[in-house]
């Protein structure tokens, strides 16, 4: 039977005839695949009309909930959702990177909402600038979600991991997405979607699932919509031709395949720790997932001194992988996806064999264990060796998306940064060495050519999640071949799904918008003490102006002999008064920060719990002995926190002397009780 799509609150099944779906190491028909009949202009209309605005309505703190409740009801699936990625051609390990990291990002992502962004629906990105003189007039940058659909076209190689890590973004922003998965693998991203719309966690018109082609949805595009994109380079050109992109500007994020390179250090040589992590991460990268990750090495730049002892360390590895069906027990490597991913990558081999020679074919038919060559889409490991790598761009340019590598010498370290660059763009690079200065070079020469790098040596590597792992805290995407678009990175990818606005005006009227005190805005009087107030009854501009108090020659000498620190200029006269800076002795920063703490804070116990933090410190003016010192508390931003008794309360803090100049300016951090 056919797959079926999510559209507009509903399961749709076409009645076309569909492509097939196989097992790919028994060749079975799974289902068949295609999306006639839907109607693409409808869906479009639903996210924005139905799954927008509630989503919108959210603030973000409520919608990393919503993440954390969805990835706890999918782990109750992950049998069902292993055993349909056996069929892919994954292995255990391959189906936990897939199934449990992807449910992991979730988390990720969930848990970062709640820590880095605010519980209020809008985004305020960066600091107030100055627009004045006078500061009457300034400027702050503010982000909202965008008000259209996000459409994800994924690749087959990671048909759950794929989703979720542009998922987990998106929906963050308060932005729906339609998912639009490879018909390769589109059944195990079908269960997962209908797991997750079940749960009923997700409001209507927040996800929807094309299985099959997009049809005209592209024609239906507005400049609201984000597009992403996964999967060949070629693809995405071709895709990026459509006319709406550059009508409407709509925005379109590609992450590529790329021919990833690792680099072996000069000092790495064979009787290193670093050579032994190479050669293992280098068997990892080809046999995790069959070499079918986008990350994966294709080019390993060896010094020439060392290239015949890594030839013979990796055929001495790879020639034992057992190669078959992912279900049984000692299979280390499954199959490719499909047969015709097995074609493509017979013909690149082919292709590379011409500039290369073959050192290890894997291509040629075999037995897999536990399944038959013929119906499965089974390849060995394949090295290949290029020795004039800077004279052959093909080298650079064909992948073989597969367990396929290609070793090349370099003689210095400016040869294996070119060489590493000759790939005109990469998701990853990583270096194997322990010396400072090559890990230096080489990081300042292949930065602009790579989304990311990993140094591995032996100070990371029993925790190192290697070279092919993109994790939600760190950007995944690179420049050139690889795409040019960005993923996750932490709320760097919520960013993508959201308008980012300048907002111009008066302190109060940012103070208004941004729900976040400016200062030179309105200030009100508390009629009572700060401590004595809960959470909810403080407000943002709440205004405590203390006592003074003089500080005295004693107080600093005592501070300096209590603390221990008897910095000259706190305790000699005649080095004080050399000082340009000081001109004479002056009391500590911290003395004035314990000083200010005890003119406002009131000792009894209260609604305020703790004081967790400062940011932002700043000593602006130095303090001398017989100053007298006055503080400024003003409530800048109050966060409530989800499913907490208690909320976070940022106060600016401003010390002044009798003249009113300011001395010090800094951020606190209090937890107050919620009485609500």
């Amino acid at each position: 039977m056919n797959l079926q799509s999510y559209a507009s609150g509903h399961w749709f099944t076409s009645t076309a005839k569909g492509n097939a779906i196989r097992d790919a190491s028994s060749g079975e028909n799974i289902a068949e695949v295609t999306s006639d009949g839907l109607d693409f202009k409808a869906m479009l209309a639903y996210g924005r009309d139905v799954g927008g605005p509630k989503l919108r309505a959210m603030t973000f703190h409520e919608r990393a909930i919503m993440l954390k409740e969805v990835a706890l009801k999918l782990g109750e699936f992950k049998d069902a959702l292993y055993a349909a990625s056996y069929q892919t051609g994954a292995t255990k390990a391959d189906t936990w990177i897939d199934v449990d990291g992807g449910i992991q990002t979730f988390f990720v992502y969930s848990s970062k909402g709640r820590k880095e962004m605010p519980n209020q629906p809008w985004y305020v990105d960066g600091d107030v600038e100055q627009l004045s003189r006078g500061g009457s007039f300034l400027g702050q940058h503010i982000m909202v979600p965008r008000q259209g659909v996000a459409l994800h076209i994924n690749a087959f190689n990671f048909p759950v991991w794929g989703m979720m890590e542009k998922l987990a973004p998106t929906l963050l922003a308060g932005m729906p997405a339609i998912i639009k998965p490879a018909s390769a693998t589109a059944h195990l991203t079908e269960m997962a979607v209908r797991y997750m719309t079940d749960s009923g966690i997700l409001p209507e018109g927040t996800l929807q699932l094309i299985c099959g082609r997009t049809g005209d949805l592209f024609d239906h595009l507005t400049c609201q919509d984000v597009v992403t994109f996964t999967g060949s380079a070629n693809t995405a050109r071709h895709l990026q031709a459509h006319p709406v992109f550059a009508e409407k500007s709509v925005p379109f994020l590609a992450e590529c395949d790329s021919l990833n390179a690792t680099i072996l250090g000069e000092d790495a040589g064979p009787d290193t720790p670093e050579f032994d992590l190479f050669i293992r991460e280098i068997v990892r990268e080809m046999t995790s997932k069959a070499g079918q990750k986008c990350t994966a090495i294709r080019r390993i730049i060896v010094p020439a001194k060392s290239v015949g002892t890594v030839q013979e360390a990796l055929k001495a590895k790879l020639e034992n992988i057992t190669v078959g069906d992912p279900r049984i027990k000692g299979v280390r490597m499954g199959p490719l996806a499909s047969l015709a991913q097995r074609n493509e990558v017979i013909e690149r081999v082919q292709e590379l064999a011409s500039c290369a020679d073959i050192s290890l074919d894997g291509t040629k038919p075999f037995e897999p264990m536990g399944a038959n060559y013929g119906a499965g889409a089974f390849v060995k490991p394949t090295l290949l060796f290029c020795d004039a790598p800077l004279d052959n761009e093909t080298i650079h340019s064909v992948e073989a998306f597969g367990p396929v590598v290609t070793i090349m010498p370099y003689d210095t370290v400016a040869d294996a940064i070119t060489l590493a660059n000759m790939g005109e763009g990469s998701l990853v690079a990583s270096l194997f060495s322990h010396d400072p200065d090559v890990v230096f070079e080489v990081a300042m020469g292949i930065g602009a050519y790579h989304g990311r790098l990993v140094v591995i040596d032996r100070s990371s590597a029993e925790e190192s999640t290697g070279h092919g792992s993109p994790l939600p805290h760190m950007k995944h995407g690179g420049p050139g071949r690889a795409g040019g678009g960005e993923e996750q990175g932490g709320i760097r990818a919520v960013k993508h799904f959201m308008q980012r606005m300048a907002v111009q005006g008066s302190p109060d009227v940012l103070t208004n918008i941004t729900r976040k005190w400016v200062s030179g805005a309105a200030e009100q009087t508390m009629d009572a003490h700060p401590f004595r107030k809960s959470f909810d009854e403080i407000k943002v501009g709440d205004t405590l102006i203390t006592k003074s108090r003089t500080v005295s020659l004693e107080d600093i000498e005592h501070f300096a002999n209590f603390t221990g620190d008897t910095f000259y200029a706190h305790m000699d006269e005649v080095a004080a008064a050399a000082n340009p800076i000081f001109g004479g002795r002056v009391a500590h920063g911290y003395l004035l920060l314990s000083f200010a703490a005890g003119l406002f804070v009131d000792p009894a116990p209260g609604p305020v719990l703790a004081n967790v933090g400062l940011n932002d410190l700043k000593f602006t003016k130095p303090v001398y002995p017989g100053d007298v010192i006055q503080v400024r508390l003003v409530c800048k931003q109050r966060t409530a926190r989800m499913n907490e008794d208690f909320g976070e309360v940022r106060w600016d803090v401003t010390v002044t002397n009798q003249l009113g100049e300011e001395c010090a300016n800094y951020e606190l951090l209090t937890h107050n009780e919620r009485v609500q």
